[in-house]
C-alpha cells in the first residue's frame, strides 16, 4: 500500500526540530502535528485522516542497494504498526547504520516500541488489552 508522502523539504527540518522524536537501536522516529490534516482530509477519496510518512535513508548506511533494503524494511515495519496509529501527524523515519542485516519483524518491534513512547496508539487499544485483562483475572 503506498503511503501519503512527506513532499517538502521544509516539513522534513520543521518535523526534525519542533516534533518529538524516540532514538532507537536501528530507526530513528520523529512526530509532529500535520496543519494541513483537514485538508488533506477533505481532498481524500474516502474522506479519512492520514498520516504521512516521509523516510530519510543517509549514505551513512551503505550503498544504494543497502539504502534501498532499508527503506523496504522501514515500511514493512511501519505497514504493520500504521493501522493502530493516531491520525493526522508528520512521521519521519529515519534509518540508523544498524538497520542492515535485520529483519522486517525486529524493526516492526521497534516501531511498535517508539510509537507507544512517543503516545501515538490510539486510546482504544489500550483499553481493550485493559478490558481483556480485566476479565482474564475474574475468570480466575
Amino acid at each position: 500500500m503506498k503511503y501519503p508522502a512527506i513532499k517538502e523539504h521544509h516539513l522534513y527540518n520543521k518535523t526534525f526540530k519542533a516534533g518529538k522524536h524516540y532514538f532507537g537501536r536501528f530507526v530513528c522516529v520523529y512526530v509532529l502535528r500535520d496543519l494541513h490534516a483537514k485538508r488533506l482530509q477533505k481532498e481524500h477519496p474516502q474522506k479519512i485522516r492520514v498520516n504521512r510518512l516521509g523516510l530519510s535513508v543517509t549514505k551513512k548506511v551503505g550503498s544504494a542497494v543497502k539504502r534501498s533494503r532499508a527503506k523496504r524494511l522501514i515500511r514493512a515495519g511501519y505497514s504493520c504498526v500504521q493501522k493502530n496509529l493516531k491520525t493526522g501527524f508528520l512521521i519521519v523515519i529515519s534509518a540508523r547504520p544498524e538497520i542492515i542485516g535485520q529483519k522486517s519483524t525486529a524493526v516492526a518491534k521497534e516501531l511498535k516500541y517508539a510509537f507507544s513512547k512517543l503516545d501515538m496508539f490510539e486510546k482504544i487499544e489500550t483499553e481493550r488489552q485493559d478490558i481483556g485483562s480485566a476479565q482474564h483475572t475474574n475468570t480466575k
